[in-house]
Order: structure tokens, then sequence, then C-alpha cells
């Protein structure tokens, strides 16, 4: 081979293997993330909450709800006294079971009943592996009364899609995406023009002028929060305009959840700029934080198939409750709790991340 080409070689080799956190990147952290998410993703749609909602003297309906627990695919949760549509509103349930009036058992007793699904669409995916898995469980329920020649089945499930009937994936992804595409321009620009400065030698310029910690910190992130806002403004527009996505729920519950989405993401991105010593590290480390941000943020994968191990780690994803936040207040109107616990959350995290960079980031200038 030529020597020249042998001498690029050996000097881009050992230039990328001769720091630490670069060989850490290179060979530990993709073993890292392949174990992760080898045991965490799946398409299969498990761990779906179902409220059973009935008498409890209904033997049949309780029977019923007792079939869909043990299929493996959903898991009890607390529906007697409540409203269903309430249940689903507030994102404590996936899917209600709701019995007829009189009762499930009462009703096959005149002839073939009717029992109601309301089924959350805000997850088109999901939705869709509910109405698929209740039909079949239902089909098993009725299957003795067919092979002993019923003319019909016992019982009629009648599904209800609620806030996505038509079960458009565009309505499910687009929310999702306008997540993706904040984390992509706040936390990478930020992370590398912060790098680009210590690259550049600027870096010690900005230490000698006359600012104090937090100025030069706030002038160097701001305008990166103002252009995530910026591309949520245009993402949103994009999203009603050419995908037809409606917006249910007050504008000014968008506006203050991207804010602080926003804030959070910027922190990240300053965060990674202090520990990265040149631009390449900062990309590399942007996309370490990212890549796993949006597998386990429930933007394609459905979180709740996660083993519990994992599970913990997708609760310190800001984009997780920011998915959330952005689905609910524009497929469903924005529910209060649901609004005010993500909220709540991200300020937290916003603080804590903003926290952290500041002081590694103060411990840097001195």
């Amino acid at each position: 081979m030529n020597r020249a080409i042998l001498a690029f070689i050996r000097k881009e080799l050992s230039q990328s293997l001769r720091d630490p956190r670069m060989r850490l990147v290179i060979f530990v952290l993709p073993m890292i993330q392949m174990t992760i998410f080898g045991l965490a993703i799946s398409t299969e749609i498990r761990g779906i909450r179902l409220a059973a909602v009935h008498a409890p003297s209904d033997a049949a309906a309780r029977r019923l709800a007792d079939r869909f627990y043990a299929s493996g695919w959903f898991v009890p949760v607390a529906g007697g006294g409540h409203d269903p549509y309430r249940l689903i509103a507030a994102g404590l349930a996936d899917a209600v079971l709701v019995a007829p009036t009189g009762g499930l058992t009462k009703a096959l007793g005149r002839g073939p009943a009717s029992l109601q699904l309301l089924v959350n669409a805000t997850n088109a995916t999901k939705a869709r592996s509910i109405e698929s898995y209740a039909t079949a469980i239902v089909a098993q329920e009725t299957a003795p009364e067919r092979r002993l020649g019923a003319p019909q089945p016992g019982i009629e499930l009648d599904v209800r899609i609620l806030y996505n009937p038509a079960m458009e994936s565009s309505l499910f992804m687009v929310p999702g995406v306008m997540g993706m595409i904040l984390c992509l321009v706040t936390i990478i620009l930020t992370s590398m023009s912060l790098a680009k400065e210590k690259e550049s030698g600027t870096f010690e310029t900005i230490l000698a002028a006359p600012l104090e910690t937090w100025e030069i910190l706030l002038g160097k992130t701001i305008p990166y929060g103002l252009l995530g806002l910026a591309d949520a403004l245009l993402v949103l527009a994009a999203a009603v305009v050419i995908f037809s996505v409606p917006i249910r729920g007050p504008l000014w519950m968008l506006a203050l959840a991207a804010v602080f989405f926003v804030a959070t993401t910027v922190g990240v991105g300053t965060l990674v700029s202090t520990i990265s010593a040149n631009q390449q590290q900062a990309m590399l480390g942007s996309f370490l934080f990212l890549f796993p941000a949006v597998l386990m943020s429930g933007l394609m994968f459905p979180i709740e198939n996660m083993p519990p191990a994992i599970l913990w780690v997708a609760q310190l994803n800001p984009l997780k409750y920011f998915v959330t936040l952005v689905r609910d207040i524009m497929l469903k109107g924005g529910n209060g709790w649901v609004f005010a616990y993500n909220l709540s959350v991200l300020g937290v995290m916003a603080a804590a991340v903003g926290a952290t960079s500041y002081l590694r980031f103060r411990q840097r200038l001195n």
C-alpha cells in the first residue's frame, strides 16, 4: 500500500484511539446499547391497562374480564365507580370494557349481548393491537357456543375508537416527530457550538472578557433555545396544514410544554459540550444521548413492554414526557392531571440538567 496512505491511516487511528473517552465511545458504549435495546425494544404490545366496568354480581362480565387478564396482554386497572371515558381521558387506562345495562349475565339470558370496548387511539399501533386482541379473546369465549351450532356468537363486541377513529398513523407519529426534531436541533447545535469555541481556540478569548459565568452560559445557549422554539412552531404548522393533525387542546399548553422541553434539551447539549474536547466528541456524545432517547420515548416502540430493570431508564428520558404531553394536548384536548405531572417532571429535569451544566462549565472556566 502507498506509504502516504499508510501514514494517514496510522495518524487517524492514533488520533482517534489515544483519548480514553473516544475508546469508550467506540468500543464499550455500542455493546451496552446493543444489550439494552435487545432486551428493551419489542414490537409486541403487552402490559395494556384494561379497566372492566361491571356490577360485582355480574358473573359473565367478571369471567370475560378474567379471560382478558389471563391472556398476558392486559393488566387490570380499577374501574368500579368511575366514568369509563374519564379513565381513558386521564391516562389511567388504555382500554375500558363496559358491560351492557343490567349486566352481561342478564343480557346473555335474553340472547346475544353487546359488550362495549373503549380504546384510546392516540397510539394508533397500540389501538390496532388492542382491537385485535379483544376480538380474539371474545371469539375464544364464544367458541363453545359456535361448536354447538349456535346461530350467532353470544357476545358481540362493539369497539369504540377514541381520539383517532380512523387510526391514522400520521396522527400518532407527527406529534412524536416534533419532539425528535427539537432534540436534534437543540442538543447538537448547543453542544457543537461550545465545542467549536474550544477547538478553534476562541474559548480563551471568552475567558479573558470581563463576563460572569452565567452571562457566558446564557449567551451561548439562549440563541439555540430560540431556534428550537422557532422549529417547534414550524413543525406544528406543518403537522396541521400538511398532515391535518388536530389541536384539540389550548395553544398555551403546547407553548409551555415546548419551552420546558427546549430548556431541558439545551441543558443536555451544554452538559455534553462540557465533557467534550472537540466537535467530533460533541457530535458523538449528542447521538449517544439522542439514539436511546428516541427509541425509549414511546415514539415508535411501546415503553410498557420493557423489562422493569430497564424501564427506569425510560423514566429519565425528557423526550418521553414531551411526546406524552404533545399527544395528549393535540389529540385528547389536554387533561389537567397529565399536563401538570409531565410538565412538572420536565421542569425538574431542566433545573437538574441546567444546574449540573452550570457547575461543570464554571469548573472548566476556573
